[in-house]
């Protein structure tokens, strides 16, 4: 193995001994990509039912206006962007909303 190899291999192992006794810093985050499900009319309302709230809560938990969500569950538009990542995300993990409602 070459000197080049050996030296980064040993930057790791030295990085992971860091993180272990509780240096965050050396780490890197890696994100992973995932496909997020388009949202129709009916995901919308079975997300929002799920999740025991009216639209103006489903509203404020994905940060858009009440409108916005009459017209995905009507089916005259759809959520997109982060919209849709975080309707996703809440139909994945409920306890997302406390993090939400947390203050």
């Amino acid at each position: 193995m070459s000197d080049y190899y050996s030296d980064k291999l040993m930057e790791s192992l030295d990085q992971a001994l860091d993180f272990s006794k509780g240096n965050k810093k050396v780490a890197r985050t890696v994100v992973r990509s995932i496909k997020v499900p388009k949202f129709n009319a009916a995901d919308v309302v079975a997300t929002r039912k799920t999740l025991r709230m009216t639209q103006r809560a489903l509203a404020n938990a994905v940060g858009v206006s009440v409108r916005t969500v009459e017209a995905w569950e009507a089916g005259n538009s759809t959520p997109g962007g982060a919209a849709r990542h975080m309707l996703y995300l809440l139909g994945k993990d409920e306890s997302i909303l406390e993090l939400l409602m947390a203050n």
